[in-house]
């Protein structure tokens, strides 16, 4: 317990180093000393917008997506007890994409009920995606075989990716660009508007979870086991696999197709902490978003005055980490 805690103080230090370093990053850049002036409402007209307008919101949205999406992960990770679970490769968030992607086909993505309404949206999508893989895997008398649960989800997300490029090809020039960005990974959803949509859910689903820890622990433990243990095994699972894609769809929502945050985030942090939830749940939220913020931080600023989409930085990062884990799993 001990380790754990000044594991979670370093992450907690870093993240918040990182958040400073990411508000003085920019094409327009802030020194450390703008920064504080500004934030003490000393800065000019011109820095208070830089600051307060766009970049804040940006950090706090990746501070709260790769909390959601790793905490997602090591849900998925828990309950299926495969290592290579997570909301992208399962095909949830793809689940989350294709319905954004219905809708903003119709209606634009800007007015105060689209900003609101998306992380529901995304959540139905992900939610249908995850029943359906769900109820493809499942056998009878046998449960959810983690490999039949990973290749199932691989499929459906290749299937539902197919069908938001044919879909993609048929908007016009302006939502066009917008999906494109979107697919990339691209944290779009950069005002304050976009963090009170996302907010709730966050500050809802996470305790829940937290909450919950020691029900994964059981569940860990095997079917049978937690069963004789005197846990409601189908419910507390339903129960858990409903939050994991509620905080993936709603960050989804906000961020785009942003991939491995909830396949390195749980990973890292079981190194760091151990594998017991009480600690695990906390310290993948923490490693989440240090990753998203890191890496956001990263596409900004390295091809100047253009920027590289977050998903892109993070992709570079987990690929290989996710070959090294497949490699791992064949050993």
């Amino acid at each position: 317990m001990r380790r754990g805690v000044i594991v979670m103080t370093i992450l907690g230090i870093l993240i918040i180093g990182a958040f400073i370093v990411s508000m003085n990053t920019g094409y327009i850049r802030l020194s450390p000393v703008e920064v504080v002036k500004t934030l003490f409402g000393m800065g000019t007209d011109k820095q208070s917008l830089i600051l307060f307008e766009f970049r804040l919101p940006r950090i706090v949205i990746s501070v709260l997506i790769g909390a959601g999406l790793a905490v997602s992960g090591c849900i998925l990770q828990g309950l299926s007890r495969n290592a290579l679970a997570d909301p992208g490769i399962l095909g949830i968030n793809a689940g989350a994409g294709l319905m954004v992607m219905l809708y903003i086909s119709f209606y634009p993505t800007t007015s105060m009920r689209s900003i609101f309404l998306l992380p529901v949206l995304a959540l139905i999508g992900s939610g249908l995606t995850a029943a359906l893989i769900y109820v493809l895997s499942y056998k009878r008398n046998e449960g959810i075989a983690p490999t039949r649960l990973i290749l199932t989800g691989i499929g459906v997300a290749a299937g539902i990716s197919a069908a938001m490029i044919v879909l993609t090809l048929k908007l016009d020039p302006q939502k066009y660009q917008f999906m494109a960005t979107w697919l990339a990974g691209s944290i779009w959803g950069s005002n304050w508007k976009f963090v009170l949509a996302l907010l709730p859910w966050i500050v809802v689903l996470l305790p829940y979870v937290f909450y919950k820890a020691q029900v994964m622990n059981v569940l860990n433990l095997g079917e049978n086991t937690a069963t004789g243990l005197g846990t409601s095994v189908e419910k507390e699972r339903l129960l858990l696999l409903a939050a994991a894609v509620g905080l993936a769809g709603s960050s989804v929502a906000v961020s785009g197709g942003i991939g491995f945050v909830g396949l390195i985030g749980p990973h890292l942090a079981r190194r760091l902490v151990g594998p017991k939830h009480q600690l695990l749940l906390p310290a993948s939220a923490m490693t989440g978003s240090l990753l998203v913020i890191v890496a956001d931080t990263i596409g900004r600023w390295l091809m100047q005055p253009s920027e590289i989409p977050t998903g892109i930085v993070v992709a570079v990062i987990g690929a290989p980490y996710f070959l090294y884990l497949l490699t791992k799993m064949k050993a």
